[in-house]
């Protein structure tokens, strides 16, 4: 019964990872997208573990792509913009669900647990999503950085011109949210 569970909430997540990548875009804080896309990760790395958690980021990364979030980067190096988008949703939804799974464990605290993966899946997002633009597009961010009028400090063009905004708004969001849809599944699991 825990298996079937298992695999009807995970596609539902499935489906909302797609939508809220979709959607996305169109909610905006300022100049900022307000990207939800992160919270069923960190619900499924709490609530279903590290296969379903993992497929989360892995799907995450397929409609990052699909959707064109990406393009600037494709247009750029498209292998190097597929290892980044991969590997960052990928390795969000795994660290998330291992972090939990650790923090449960050490804990015995689920709401500590949630919170510790609702924090480390944008962390992780965004660190991958940097280390990706060092690795592959450091010389088109010069120019961005030059066109954004950043002078020459690309450092600080990526940290607030490329993560800034977004990765607060995805932290707070992300912290807010999980733990509320967590809980509430929890007890619907025990009813």
């Amino acid at each position: 019964m825990k298996n079937t569970k298992t695999m009807v909430l995970g596609a539902v997540l499935t489906a909302l990872v797609f939508l809220l990548q979709y959607l996305g875009a169109f909610v905006k804080l300022g100049p900022f997208a307000i990207s939800p896309v992160l919270i069923p990760i960190v619900i499924g790395a709490a609530t279903c573990g590290v296969g379903v958690a993992t497929w989360l980021g892995f799907v995450f990364g397929a409609a990052v792509l699909l959707c064109g979030d990406a393009a600037a980067f494709l247009a750029v190096t498209p292998l190097g913009t597929v290892i980044t988008v991969f590997c960052k949703g990928i390795l969000s939804g795994l660290c998330a669900a291992l972090v939990y799974k650790l923090m449960l464990n050490l804990t015995k605290n689920s709401l500590a647990a949630v919170l510790t993966a609702a924090l480390v899946c944008p962390v992780v997002n965004t660190v991958v999503f940097l280390l990706g633009c060092l690795a592959f597009f450091m010389e088109p961010i010069a120019q961005w950085t030059q066109a954004a009028g950043f002078g020459g400090d690309t450092a600080g063009y990526m940290i607030y011109g490329l993560v800034g905004g977004n990765f607060i708004v995805e932290v707070l969001t992300s912290l807010i949210l999980s733990p509320v849809v967590v809980r509430l599944l929890k007890i619907r699991e025990k009813a």
